[in-house]
This record gives C-alpha cells, sequence and structure tokens, in this order.
C-alpha cells in the first residue's frame, strides 16, 4: 500500500463567490463551487457535460481566495478528496469535497490571435503581497 495517492488536478470556473465560515477555533475555511467541462461523442453526436465539484480552502488559502475568487473566474487546482458522512431526513449520506493545496488563476479567454500574460499562482501572488507589506 506504499504506493497510493489522493491527488485530484481540476481545471474550471467558479460557479459563485467563495462562502466563507470562521470556526471558534480560529480555523476558517473558504468553500466554492467550480464548475469542470467535458464533451464527448456519442451516436456520432457531440455531447457537453457539466461536472459540478465542491472545493474547500483551509486557513491561510482563505483570504487569498477572498482576493482572487469570484463567480466566473477561471483557475486551476490540486488538492485531495475528502469524504463525509452525515444524516439528513433519517438517511445516511455522504459528501466528498476536494482540500485544495495548490492554486492557479487562468486567463478567462485563451483566444488565438492574443496572447495572454502567463497566469500567476497563489504562491506567487501571495508572495508578492508579504514582500509589499514588508516594504
Amino acid at each position: 500500500m506504499k504506493n497510493q495517492k489522493n491527488k485530484v488536478i481540476l481545471t474550471g470556473f467558479a460557479g459563485k463567490d467563495p462562502e466563507i465560515t470562521n470556526f471558534e477555533t480560529g480555523n476558517k475555511v473558504a468553500k466554492v463551487s467550480v464548475a469542470v467541462n467535458e464533451s464527448y461523442k456519442k451516436d456520432g453526436a457531440v455531447v457537453e457535460k457539466v461536472n459540478w465539484f465542491t472545493l474547500a480552502f483551509w486557513n491561510e488559502k482563505v483570504e487569498l481566495v477572498e482576493n482572487i475568487v469570484t463567480k466566473g473566474t477561471k483557475f486551476s487546482i490540486e488538492g485531495k478528496l475528502s469524504t463525509s458522512t452525515f444524516e439528513s431526513k433519517g438517511e445516511k449520506r455522504t459528501s466528498v469535497e476536494i482540500n485544495v493545496f495548490g492554486l492557479e488563476v487562468l486567463p478567462k479567454t485563451e483566444e488565438p490571435s492574443e496572447s495572454p500574460e502567463p497566469a500567476e499562482s497563489a504562491e506567487a501572488v501571495s508572495t508578492k503581497r508579504k514582500k509589499t507589506k514588508a516594504a
């Protein structure tokens, strides 16, 4: 079992602004729904499908997400799957979300005639902010 991995990489669009929750312990979480589009052929026709995922950004990543992610923002994430069980209306349910540890905001449109500037990673944005505050 040494070589097992729990790693998710997604690129999509934020479905709404982040929802921030502050806990009494001092921890914080920002939850964002992300839409990931895919297409495939079925019986010769192209089928478009949208998959929705819930992302969780914890503690130090919350401020970053609050400042750069809004509804419609295109981004790529790296994270890991996390499941939890709960009871709703007497039925046991399971919830799956992705705990994010890496974020990169991407340009919304990538026209072949345009050459968009490279997207900054979350760490690069965070580092710039720290350097600015220190100056």
